[in-house]
């Protein structure tokens, strides 16, 4: 049987990654597949550039487009990035009858909807393990060993970058400012951090396991999002004396009236396992109502196991090659005419545990007037936590943690509070995580 000829558009740290991959298993990887597996062709912006792979039996140019046209090839890698060139050139790939495998969250995050449907229409395969979690095979899990549950959420540390620093300002006591610096000397961080920081990142990937989870189109827009910047190291003390941790999640979870999509800062229980995932790793949790919780860790990105997942995508688009498309995994774990447009849910309905800090004058009553405006809106309480000032001219703060209760209610209370003659300027607000693990 002819080999499997791959096309790679990219030739970077995970495009090398894979073709060293291929080379060192490559006698297993067959034995899994069924069929040799060669990369044959690759384009790079810089053909005189040294590469962390062997390229004797590629041929390296600068032209996308003449691989995804190439009649010879059977399989195109998309790792370029970005959502414009690299959506044209999986399109096109698509147009062209060919298979298509991606490690970019960014395109099918905002893309997906309609690379699927023109797949679909093609008979081809787009693969996209890689986009999520790196190494972990998170997109499989829940697609197809966790198919016969009803999903009732998804929640975890899905950007590692993030993790890092938030673990930094844990252990090395330092600001969030040093701890990016830190993750940038590592590596760990790019130049310019938004897409990590301000939780860009983590919500591309949350678009897509919300998808795979509940049978719901790729909806990255409708999805909350709030990064770590303004995370504070106060916070960080008075979360850890309440018994929490604070984690940068990204979760989605079922309604009656909806699906919650959210990104943002949280408390984790110190007994948690989320939180005890630490540095860059990545690690996320699925509840099926048959299987119960299901936990999955491990490197959220880098050159080995972002290969890893990319030619693990390889192995099963050769597989798939031969079969009926009506037989294959559907891209988005539904069929496709039954996916259902569920409302994405806004804040105002996120049922949850809250956190705040608010900055009060160091009077009698004060605690109580907060307390009898959880009480009105029927608000448990979870924990307390009041530090009073260092001085007498000090301001006194105040922490406190709720039972679940829908964030409608949290803001009216915040509300009243910030009306309050001795409050001061400037509440803190954070969600708490509740577990099933």
């Amino acid at each position: 049987m002819e080999p499997v000829k791959v096309g790679i558009l990219g030739l970077g740290t995970v495009g090398a990654g894979a073709v060293n991959l291929l080379a060192r298993n490559g006698a297993e990887i067959t034995r899994r597949a069924g069929r040799d597996i060669r990369f044959t062709r690759a384009a790079v912006r810089d053909t005189s550039k040294a590469r962390e792979c062997s390229t004797a039996d590629i041929d390296i140019g600068t032209d996308c487009h003449a691989i995804v046209a190439d009649p010879n090839i059977d399989v195109v890698i998309e790792l370029i990035g970005g959502d414009t060139e690299a959506f044209d050139l999986v399109m096109a790939a698509i147009a062209n009858g060919k298979h298509v495998v991606t490690a970019n969250k960014h395109l099918i995050a905002l893309r997906g909807n309609e690379i699927f449907a023109a797949a679909d229409e093609a008979g081809v395969v787009v693969s996209f393990e890689a986009a999520v979690a790196g190494g972990i095979p998170i997109i499989k899990a829940i697609r197809e060993s966790l198919a016969a549950n009803h999903i009732e959420w998804v929640a975890g540390i899905i950007n590692g970058t993030g993790n890092f620093i938030l673990s930094q300002m844990v252990f090395e006591n330092v600001s969030f400012d040093e701890a990016l610096a830190d993750a940038q000397t590592r590596g760990f961080a790019e130049a310019d951090p938004t897409f990590d920081v301000e939780g860009i990142d983590a919500a591309h990937k949350l678009a897509i396991l919300g998808s795979i989870a509940f049978g719901i189109p790729l909806s990255f827009d409708k999805i909350f999002t709030q990064g770590i910047r303004d995370i504070d190291s106060d916070d960080i003390e008075y979360c850890a004396e309440l018994g929490y941790r604070i984690k940068h999640l990204g979760i989605a979870r079922r309604q009656d009236i909806g699906v919650e999509m959210r990104v943002h800062p949280t408390l984790v229980s110190e007994k948690a396992l989320l939180a005890s995932v630490e540095g860059e790793k990545n690690a996320i949790m699925v509840y099926g109502d048959a299987v119960g919780p299901t936990v999955y860790y491990g490197a959220g990105a880098g050159a080995g196991p972002t290969a890893s997942a990319v030619v693990a995508d390889l192995i099963d688009t050769v597989r798939m090659i031969s079969v009926d498309p009506k037989g294959r995994v559907p891209h988005l774990a539904f069929q496709p005419d039954e996916l259902t447009d569920e409302p994405i849910l806004g804040s105002e309905n996120f049922e949850c545990g809250h956190y705040f800090r608010v900055q009060v004058a160091d009077q009698i009553g004060v605690l109580a007037e907060i307390t009898r405006a959880l009480a009105d809106q029927q608000i448990g309480i979870e924990a307390i936590l009041q530090k009073d000032p260092p001085t007498e001219e000090d301001d006194a703060r105040v922490m406190i943690v709720t039972k679940p209760a829908r964030e409608s209610s949290l803001n009216k209370v915040l509300d009243h509070i910030r009306a309050l003659p001795y409050t001061r300027d400037g509440i803190v607000h954070m969600r708490v995580a509740q577990f099933e693990d």
